[in-house]
Order: C-alpha cells, then sequence, then structure tokens
C-alpha cells in the first residue's frame, strides 16, 4: 500500500496559479475525483496534498479547498503541506494562525523559482526556525546547485524537520549525476531531513527515458538516507510530463524489487505515517475496503 505525500490538486475555476500559462501541459485541470479513481486502483490510500504556488491571495483559499475535499464521505485526502512566505515580516502572526488548523502537515516555499538571497535572508532563516517544536515540517523545492544553500538552512533549524523533494530535483536528462550526488550525501548527514522519491521521471528524457536512467539517482538517494528518511510521493499532475500515475508506480515497484518487504513499507507508507502522524496503512486499508 502507498501514501501519496506529494499530490498536486488544480482548480482553475476556484484558485489562481500565475505560472500556469507558461506551462501548457500543466495548463488543465487536475481534480480530485479524477486521481482518486485512479489511485485506488494503484494501491494509494492516503495522499497528502501539496501546495501548488497559487497567487498570494489564494494560498488561504487553497487550504480551504483542501478542508472541503478532506471532509468528503471515504476521501484518500489526510492533510495538507501548505504554501508559505517566509521571507515574509508578517510570516509570525500567519503561523500562529496556521496552527489552528488541524488539516495542515507542513509547510513548503518554492525556492527554484525565486533568487537565491531569498532563502539565504535572515528573515527567512528565523521564520523557518519558529516551526521548531510545532510538528511542522517545511519542504525543500530546490535546484541541485541549491542544495548547499539548503544545508545552510537546516544548519540554522536544527530542530525542525525537513523534507527534500524529488530526490533533490537531478537532471536526469543531462546525466548530470555529479555533483549532486555529492551535495545529496552531504545533505544527509543531517538526521532532521528525509527526502521524497518522487517526481524524478519528469527529469529524464520525457519521451524516451528507461527505469535505469532513473535507477542510479533513486538508489543513491536510498542509500544516503536510509530507508527510515525515505518518502514516496506521486508528484501527480507534474509526474503526467513523464508518464501517467500508473507507470510512476510500476517504475517504482520495479527499482525496489530486490528490496525486503520491511524495506518497501517504510518507503511507501510507514515512514509518511509517523513523520505527519497519518493514519496507518493497515487503517487505510480498511477505510479502502470499505469502499
Amino acid at each position: 500500500m502507498l501514501i501519496d505525500t506529494h499530490l498536486h490538486l488544480i482548480y482553475r475555476d476556484k484558485l489562481t496559479y500565475p505560472w500556469i500559462d507558461e506551462n501548457h501541459a500543466l495548463n488543465r485541470d487536475s481534480r480530485y475525483g479524477d486521481y482518486a479513481t485512479v489511485a485506488r486502483r494503484v494501491g494509494i490510500v492516503g495522499a497528502l496534498h501539496m501546495e501548488v504556488d497559487v497567487a498570494d491571495e489564494d494560498r488561504d483559499a487553497e487550504t480551504d479547498l483542501v478542508r472541503s475535499l478532506m471532509d468528503q464521505p471515504e476521501s484518500l485526502l489526510r492533510g495538507a503541506i501548505v504554501s508559505c512566505r517566509p521571507e515574509s515580516t508578517a510570516f509570525p502572526d500567519w503561523l500562529e494562525r496556521q496552527l489552528e488548523r488541524t488539516e495542515i502537515k507542513g509547510f513548503r516555499r518554492v525556492l527554484h523559482v525565486v533568487p537565491d538571497d531569498v532563502s539565504t535572508s535572515r528573515v527567512f532563516r528565523d521564520n523557518v526556525r519558529r516551526l521548531s517544536g510545532t510538528g511542522l515540517s517545511f519542504d525543500l523545492c530546490v535546484l541541485p546547485r541549491q542544495i548547499p544553500l539548503a544545508i545552510e538552512l537546516i544548519d540554522h533549524c536544527p530542530e525542525v524537520q525537513f523534507v527534500l523533494d524529488h530526490c533533490g530535483v537531478p537532471d536526469i536528462k543531462a546525466n548530470a549525476f555529479s555533483p549532486w550526488n555529492e551535495h545529496m550525501t552531504r545533505l544527509a548527514e543531517r538526521q532532521n531531513v528525509s527526502a521524497k522519491i518522487s517526481g524524478v521521471m519528469a527529469y529524464g528524457d520525457l519521451d524516451r527515458w528507461t527505469l535505469e536512467d532513473l535507477r542510479p539517482y533513486v538508489e543513491h538517494t536510498i542509500a544516503t538516507f536510509g530507508w527510515d528518511r525515505v518518502i514516496w510521493g506521486s508528484d501527480s499532475p507534474v509526474c503526467t510530463l513523464g508518464g501517467q500515475i500508473e507507470t510512476w508506480v510500476a517504475a517504482t515497484h520495479a527499482l525496489v524489487e530486490g528490496c525486503s518487504r520491511e524495506e518497501r513499507d517504510r518507503l511507501f507508507h510507514r515512514n509518511a505515517s509517523r513523520l505527519w502522524n497519518i493514519p496507518s496503512a493497515s487503517s487505510s486499508t480498511r477505510i479502502s475496503s470499505n469502499q
């Protein structure tokens, strides 16, 4: 069974997505009902919604939308990783309001779409450190060249739980294994960081990637972080640039085929369940079986 820790939903009639006009392949709705149909077929028993970089004025509305979808009968949604702006001096007051929302499991600020000095400012780093003791995580979405900057942020916030998205976004199409691998090894030395095995088939040659193209990056991520600190995610619908969700689920199973059942269970659902206090796979299975 799988817990999907990286699901994007797009509702263009409800929210504004400033980036989407320049991304023609993703300029379409990606609604919960369509996702749930596929997810149940491939063994996904729960999902976390990942913010989709909506317009600033829609950030709270995005959380409201996720909450409404969670409240639907037999929903697969278990919580939300919501968009935040730690570079703002208004962040502390905003954070206090978010702490009252039980659907929120963590926060993210996409860093590869802003100048590097955003994440290196003292305001940004001090605000991220405010997550210490809250039980809420901070997702890192960075390019390989930015991993050293991510390490600096992590070292400034040793009591915050960080999650690295998409194996650090390696350039698989260009076969750029180094220095990505060295950066990942350094990053994994920080015990308060977990890594998502997610999204990587969108970084290969979209029309011609093979399992062996992905394997070095997935295996290095697992080897450096260890089975207790890796988490699975679909990155739907971004993953559809390189194939369908079913393709990524099949590829994941093939990549870990030789691993033990215990190791696969940690990657597929146990680590996510522990990290974000998501109902266990056995509980989710009972929910699914009653549908």
